[in-house]
C-alpha cells in the first residue's frame, strides 16, 4: 500500500500520517525529517539542502528524487509507505509514478488536507520543536503549549523555533506550495486517487477525525 499525504506547511499531514502508519503498520516517511537529519548531522547532503530550507523554498528536484530513492529500497517499505512531504513538484510526482511501475506498485489514495490560510500561518508561526533529536516532539504555543514554557514534557530539553516556522519565512513557504506543489491535486485527482478532506481547529476537524474518515475510506476501496 502506498499513501501520499498533500497539503500545505502546517496542515498536519505527520501527525495524520503518524496516526495511519500506527493503524495499518507501515512506515510513515517524511523527507523534512530525513532534510533536518541530514542537517544537523552535517552531512555532505545536508550541507546542500539547508539554503533551500532555510529560506523556505523547495529542495532541487534531483535532490529529493536522490534522497528518497534511496529510502524506498530499503527493507522496511516493503509492504507499503506513507509519504509525507513527497511529491511536492510535478516532475516528483512523475518520478514516483515511474519507481513504483518498476516494482509493480501504485498509489493507493493521496489525502489531501485543506485548512485556511490565516490558521496555517498562525500554526507555523506557533510552532516549536524539542532540541532533542531523539525525542523531536512538536508543540503549538496556542493549541498545544508545553506544561512549562520552553520546555519539552517527555524528555525535558529545550524548546526552538526552527527557521522555516518565522513570520516571513512561512509566508513564503505558503506562496512557493501555491506555485509549485498545489498542481498536484489535480494531477491526482485525474488519476481517481485523491481524496481531499479539511484539517481545521476551527471547524472542529482534527487528526482523530481526519484519520478515521481516511481509514474507512481505504477499507471501501
Amino acid at each position: 500500500m502506498v499513501i501520499i499525504m498533500l497539503g500545505a506547511p502546517a496542515t498536519g499531514k505527520g501527525t495524520v500520517a503518524e496516526v495511519l502508519s500506527q493503524n495499518l503498520n507501515i512506515p510513515s516517511i517524511s523527507s523534512g525529517d530525513i532534510f533536518r537529519k541530514n542537517m544537523s548531522e552535517g552531512t555532505e547532503f545536508g550541507k546542500k539542502i539547508k539554503e533551500y530550507m532555510d529560506k523556505g523554498e523547495l529542495v532541487p528536484d534531483d535532490l529529493v528524487l536522490e534522497m528518497i530513492t534511496s529510502r524506498l529500497n530499503e527493507d522496511d517499505v516493503k509492504n507499503g509507505v506513507i509519504l509525507d512531504g513527497f511529491p511536492r513538484t510535478l516532475p516528483q510526482a512523475k518520478a514516483l509514478d515511474e519507481m513504483l511501475a518498476k516494482e509493480n506498485k501504485k498509489i493507493d489514495m493521496v489525502v489531501n488536507l485543506e485548512t485556511p490560510r490565516d490558521e496555517l500561518l498562525e500554526r507555523t508561526i506557533n510552532r516549536r520543536n524539542c532540541s532533542n533529536k531523539n525525542c523531536n516532539s512538536i508543540y503549538n504555543l496556542v493549541l498545544h503549549p508545553p506544561k512549562v514554557e520552553g520546555i519539552c514534557d517527555k524528555c525535558g530539553s529545550p524548546l526552538y523555533q526552527r527557521d522555516d516556522a518565522k513570520p516571513e519565512v512561512a509566508k513564503n513557504r505558503l506562496e512557493v506550495y501555491d506555485r509549485e506543489t498545489a498542481p498536484l491535486v489535480q494531477y491526482y485527482e485525474k488519476t481517481g486517487v485523491l481524496y481531499t478532506t479539511v484539517l481545521s481547529q476551527r471547524a472542529n476537524r482534527m487528526k482523530d477525525e481526519v484519520s478515521k474518515d481516511v481509514l474507512e475510506k481505504l477499507k471501501n476501496n
